[in-house]
């Protein structure tokens, strides 16, 4: 049990950590940016900020879900969502920093990155060991209560 709730408040303290991040980039981008990039890149840079804080929430999600319904594909969905945010948001920021046009090539594999981690993220919801464990915390919060 402490490794279960120790992977879902790790994953609960890198979406924060990256939540953290993605506003201040975000503060970053709209004050120090802001006259110094294009137009066109300072959308990229936006929409880098915006899918970062996206997967930080999610990834804070669940990691409240791994600690209620321990599976190994949140682990996976998580370790997606960071992997995705990495290369996605990372190689967004970059190209518009830099603008170096190359660094966009990671992009399409962070997006891929993402959405395994929402199919991870579902199937790990979905699943029948998910259902049981939750059954069977359920019945045993039950017998705690009835016997204090």
């Amino acid at each position: 049990m402490p490794n279960e709730d120790a992977g879902g408040l790790r994953f609960i303290r890198y979406g924060a950590i990256s939540a953290l991040i993605v506003v201040a980039a975000g503060a970053f981008g709209a004050h120090a940016l802001r006259s110094r990039l294009t137009p066109d890149l300072l959308i990229v840079f936006e929409t880098g900020a915006r899918y970062q804080m996206y997967h930080a929430l999610a990834l804070m999600a669940v990691g409240l879900l791994h600690l209620h319904r321990p599976h190994r594909l949140l682990v996976w969905a998580a370790r997606l969502f960071l992997t995705g945010t990495v290369l996605f948001a990372g190689s967004l920021y970059l190209l518009a920093i830099t603008g170096e046009r190359w660094l966009g090539g990671f992009t399409p594999i962070g997006g891929a990155a993402f959405l395994g981690g929402w199919g991870f993220l579902a199937l790990g919801g979905w699943s029948r060991q998910g259902r049981e464990d939750l059954n069977r915390r359920g019945a045993e919060d039950a017998e705690k209560n009835r016997t204090t």
